[in-house]
């Protein structure tokens, strides 16, 4: 077994302590999700930019293809899409949007949450705060 001196310690002591301190700080904009400038990605609506991150084939049964992306609403901005055009999972990664997604679906998506959308319904969107909201969407592409 090796020796285990003093500077071996410390060394130790600083390294626990630091890793400690990184897993129990609070999440913020900048550890949970990116933080985008006004040009990335592309608009496509006012005040909406859309940045695609990743697209590869799947392996889940009745999916083609997956891709993954970040919808950035600026305050005030909104979108309205009359139908889904495929299944998608998001994940609220910043902010707060208002959404509707028809009948019985109204609600806000906060910091954190995360839902399912089916291809043929609606989604109306809209960021009443006064912060960024940045929405991850998974596609499932048939």
């Amino acid at each position: 077994m090796r020796n285990f001196d003093r500077r071996s310690a410390v060394v130790l002591g600083l390294s626990t302590a630091t890793a400690a301190l990184a897993v129990s700080q609070p999440a913020t904009a900048e550890t949970y999700g990116p933080s985008y400038g006004p040009n990335d990605g592309r608009e496509t609506a006012p005040g909406v930019r859309r940045v695609d991150i990743s697209r590869r084939e799947t392996m889940m049964p009745g999916y083609k293809m997956v891709s993954l992306r970040d919808v950035i609403y600026q305050p005030g901005a909104k979108t309205q899409s009359p139908v889904m055009p495929n299944d998608m999972v998001c994940h609220m990664l910043d902010g707060e949007l208002n959404l509707d997604l028809g009948p019985g679906g109204q609600f806000v998506a906060r910091k954190g949450d995360v839902w399912t959308c089916t291809k043929g319904m609606p989604e109306n969107t809209t960021n009443n705060g006064s912060t960024v909201g940045i929405m991850r969407v998974t596609d499932l592409l048939t």
